[in-house]
């Protein structure tokens, strides 16, 4: 009888998966643009600002290496969700490199909200679980399906999207990009959570409800008060 594929073993599949297709895309269509020497390990304390970050002067293998995504987020928040990122501001080597990626954990019916990655398509690879999962075209089209432990689904850079356990067991997918720094915008926090604020009447216009309404979802995404 086969013997079952444990969760570790699929997020090592999951990782060699991620950086094989990001290995093999052309570089005119990486998110990032292309580095010009071997590496440049990011000086995150630099107050020095350009478009990514300046080097380090002395590279180290820590600066490559994370386990970060090696263990499972706490999901016990409001959407019940979590998602963990080995990005360039937790794995430095990857300054210039145009790859990271990130680990999503889902509690039952735990829902990563609709939100767009501006710099970066995103391509996951399910480590167990079942997840409803979509994006929408610029025609308003949604593109969806069911994926479970294996399967792999990519979104389109800039396109709206979201993911949602459909079972009754926690669910876990690795999500690779083709970007150091995907960036991600929620589109409820987004709207609602601004700082300043999205004035209440475009909002009300916008969603077709009314000031009232706006005021009370704006209290749900206000920042916590320490």
């Amino acid at each position: 009888m086969a013997r079952a594929s444990s969760p570790h073993q699929f997020l090592g599949a999951a990782v060699t998966v991620a950086l094989v297709v990001l290995a093999a895309a052309p570089s005119a269509l990486a998110g990032d643009p292309d580095y010009l020497q071997d590496l440049c390990v990011a000086d995150l304390n630099s107050e020095l600002k350009v478009n990514g970050f300046p080097c380090k002067v002395n590279a180290t293998a820590d600066d490559f290496f994370s386990s970060v995504l090696a263990k499972p987020g706490n999901t016990t928040n409001a959407v019940g969700s979590v998602v963990t990122g080995a990005n360039v501001e937790k794995v430095p080597g990857l300054n210039t490199l145009g790859v990271s990626l990130s680990r999503i954990d889902y509690a039952p019916g735990g829902l990563n909200p609709p939100h767009t990655h501006p710099r970066a398509t995103e391509l996951v690879f399910v480590l167990y679980g079942t997840l409803d999962v979509g994006f929408v075209t610029t025609a308003n089209k949604l593109v969806a399906r069911t994926i479970s432990q294996g399967d792999v689904f990519a979104f389109p850079r800039g396109l709206v999207h979201f993911q949602k356990n459909a079972g009754d067991e926690p669910a876990a997918v690795i999500s690779a990009f083709n970007s150091q720094l995907p960036g991600t915008q929620s589109i409820a926090m987004t709207l609602f959570g601004a700082s300043p604020e999205v004035p209440d009447e475009v909002l009300a216009k916008a969603f077709q409800i009314g000031a009232e309404e706006v005021d009370k979802i704006k209290a749900k995404f206000a920042p916590k008060k320490s």
